[in-house]
């Protein structure tokens, strides 16, 4: 396979599989209500994950709190992925797998919505995170490749169907955008910028 082909079946690949948030268009409106409607009453939203789910758990809390298309009031949302001192200090005294859920336990109340990022869907700290927030009374999401535990302990479930990581992260930032802006216009509006 030449350099050339090489890149064309990896766009190839990408665009078949980011064509599966076609099917799961269900999930992502039902997850961007379940949003909406936590930051609407006063909640927030909070997420999480390794490596290159920590950076998309980033990103997503990045466009909800600051903007996304629309210039507008600032919205409720954080990454637990953030703060290198939290996450060593946690790793250190508890154990790398309490990371998150111990900072969930400390952030999160009934009716925040939380998102567990993984895409084996089987990453011990993101489980515990979910399973905590399960136990607080959050709102709980997994955005996860094919399989895993992780599709097992959250609420809504946002299977990619893939294995490849690449292509799971893809589509899992893709499918964060159209969450995104579709909890601007249900807070927003369609109309003018508003602050």
């Amino acid at each position: 396979m030449t350099g050339r082909e090489k890149v064309l079946k990896q766009v190839e690949d990408s665009i078949r599989i980011k064509k599966s948030l076609v099917e799961n268009a269900d999930v992502l409106l039902a997850i961007a209500g379940e949003m909406a409607k936590a930051l609407k009453n006063g909640n927030k939203v909070v997420l999480f994950g390794n490596g290159g789910s920590a950076a998309d758990a980033e990103h997503i809390a990045t466009e909800l709190a600051g903007k996304f298309l629309k210039d507008r009031a600032p919205l409720a949302a954080l990454a637990l992925s953030a703060s290198t001192t939290t996450l060593t200090a946690i790793a250190n005294d508890y154990g790398y797998e309490h990371v998150f859920s111990r900072q969930v336990r400390g952030l999160v109340r009934s009716g925040d919505v939380v998102i567990g990022i993984s895409t084996s869907g089987e990453s011990n700290n993101v489980i515990l995170g979910i399973e905590e927030a399960n136990r607080l009374g959050a709102v709980t999401v997994a955005f996860s490749g094919t399989s895993g535990r992780l599709n097992r302990v959250a609420r809504h479930i946002l299977a990619v169907p893939s294995k490849e990581t690449p292509r799971v992260q893809e589509t899992h930032i893709t499918a964060g955008h159209i969450i995104c802006g579709l909890v601007e216009e249900a807070l927003f509006g369609a109309g003018e910028d508003s602050q």
